[in-house]
């Protein structure tokens, strides 16, 4: 049997447990049952709408691979109108709709972050005096000070007499040096690994590896730097998904140096992209295309259902694997289509079709 071919699972053979595991769901069995009069989404496309609506009608087990970045919660104006229940439905519903287009064997990557900057109501409103880099050179015994000179004084009287603002009094005597303003809920860190492994379990997927992908520290070029103890943000995770069924492992898919230097390496290192300056949050191609080479072969269907720029698309079709496009923004649909249409252009080796709106 050829490397390529991957053998069919023979269910007879398997466990009970097994055999109601990997059965076909019910919905994906009356789906191709109708297949003669629906028709799927096709390869090679982009499609504008709704991922949650549009996943539904993919061809079931046709994909190989789905990689993609979903909304990290941090803000960007296409996510500004999400709480954080409604995204995390949104990314619980989106891997429950890969299970059954995902072919069995194959794999979904989520490429995310923590949420450095998690708004909770619950985390009190004190952080340690930062006397490295405060505005105003008055000490907090410099206002315990004035107070035992002018018992009678109130806070405002005081600054007024030291020469500060009411909020530096404040801070100075009850640690109330929070940041975003003294009203304003505090920040903390929002680790989204046992979020994203509770929605793959969920839906029947197993964590199947991790990778970090080490990119240039924010803010490295500029004069920003922390002004805590936190660290600047300069990684993201790739968390790898499968569905259960005979997985093809071929390691004539990278040369000996790629196998070496990425291959089986848990650290990815390469550059973020340089500028933002249209789309807000694009990932290099070498991220999806490491992810490409590395699980599926030539003439695979691979799948991003939040396709932003392109890029995606992009690196799946300079691997020579076919890519399914969704993506929810008119104008981001246009910029993929552009980015596709320049690298044809350049002579790359590109096939365009026209988006389906």
């Amino acid at each position: 049997m050829s490397a390529r071919q991957k053998p069919r699972i023979n269910f007879d053979r398997l466990p009970q447990h097994l055999r109601e595991q990997l059965a076909p769901a019910p919905h994906a069995i009356s789906r191709l049952k109708a297949s003669r009069s629906t028709s799927f989404l096709n390869p090679n496309h982009i499609y504008e709408g709704d991922a949650l609506q549009l996943l539904p009608q993919i061809k079931p087990d046709s994909i190989a691979l789905s990689v993609w970045s979903p909304p990290y919660f941090v803000g960007k104006q296409y996510e500004c109108d999400l709480t954080f229940d409604h995204w995390q439905s949104l990314l619980r519903t989106t891997v429950q709709l890969h299970f059954g287009i995902i072919k069995p064997g194959g794999f979904l990557v989520i490429n995310i972050a923590d949420i450095l900057c998690f708004s909770d109501s619950s985390m009190p409103k004190i952080q340690a005096d930062n006397v490295s880099r405060r505005r105003s050179k008055v000490s907090t015994e410099d206002v315990l000070c004035a107070l035992r000179e002018h018992p009678d004084m109130n806070r405002y009287q005081i600054a007024s007499f030291l020469g500060c603002s009411e909020q530096t009094v404040d801070r100075r005597l009850n640690g109330n040096n929070i940041r975003g303003g003294k009203y304003e809920a505090q920040t903390r860190v929002k680790i989204v690994g046992g979020l994203v492994e509770e929605w793959g379990l969920s839906a029947g997927f197993y964590p199947y590896d991790r990778r970090v992908w080490v990119k240039d520290a924010a803010w490295e070029n500029g004069r920003w730097h922390t002004l805590s103890y936190r660290s600047v943000d300069e990684f993201e995770y790739l968390y790898f998904f499968w569905k259960p069924g005979i997985t093809t492992v071929d390691r004539s898919r990278l040369t000996k140096e790629e196998w070496t230097h990425w291959g089986s390496r848990a650290v990815w290192a390469f550059p973020s992209v340089r500028a933002n300056n249209d789309h807000e949050s694009k990932f290099p191609i070498e991220l999806p295309r490491r992810t490409i080479r590395l699980l599926t072969d030539p003439g695979d269907v691979v799948l991003d259902c939040f396709l932003g720029s392109g890029t995606t698309a992009l690196a799946a079709l300079q691997e020579h694997r076919r890519f399914i496009g969704i993506e929810k923004e008119a104008k981001y649909v246009e910029l993929a289509m552009a980015n596709l249409g320049a690298a044809a252009f350049a002579g790359g080796d590109v096939v365009i079709h026209p988006a389906t709106r």
